[in-house]
């Protein structure tokens, strides 16, 4: 179901909590809205729908894919980036890396690692920041 899209920073700068097999439906969810949005948005947390889980979807060209409780493992290249983000107003710069490996659980929960460069790495980095109620 597509979602509203949560613009409260003081809901936002809350920290999210892990995701479990009980939110399949969050995902969904996530996975409808940022469907809706595709025009205007390419990645999205649950925190931008409501729910405080730990829980990301991100568009890479035509294919949209959720992470669950990702974890960052190994990063480098770090450089400065400027960002906008569907819950904000404006852009704001931040500090991302280049290139990040990434643990987490797909849609049926079952363990995955991953390595993202550029764009998709940036995106992923943005989401997971809404999990610790950081805003650019």
């Amino acid at each position: 179901m597509v979602k509203k899209i949560v613009r409260d920073p003081m809901f936002l700068k809350q920290k999210s909590e892990p995701a479990t097999e009980a939110d399949g439906q969050v995902i969904t969810d996530l996975l409808d809205t940022l469907k809706a949005n595709q025009d205007r948005c390419v990645g999205m947390a649950a925190n931008m729908i409501g729910v405080k889980k730990r829980i990301l979807v991100v568009a890479m060209g035509p294919f949209m894919f959720p992470m669950v409780n990702p974890v960052i493992t190994n990063k480098n290249g770090q450089y400065e980036a400027e960002e906008g983000c569907l819950s904000l107003n404006g852009v704001r710069p931040c500090t991302r890396w280049q290139e990040i490996e990434v643990d987490y659980l797909d849609r049926d929960f079952k363990p995955k690692h991953g390595k993202y460069s550029g764009f998709t790495a940036q995106i992923i980095q943005h989401e997971m920041d809404h999990f610790d109620g950081i805003l650019i």
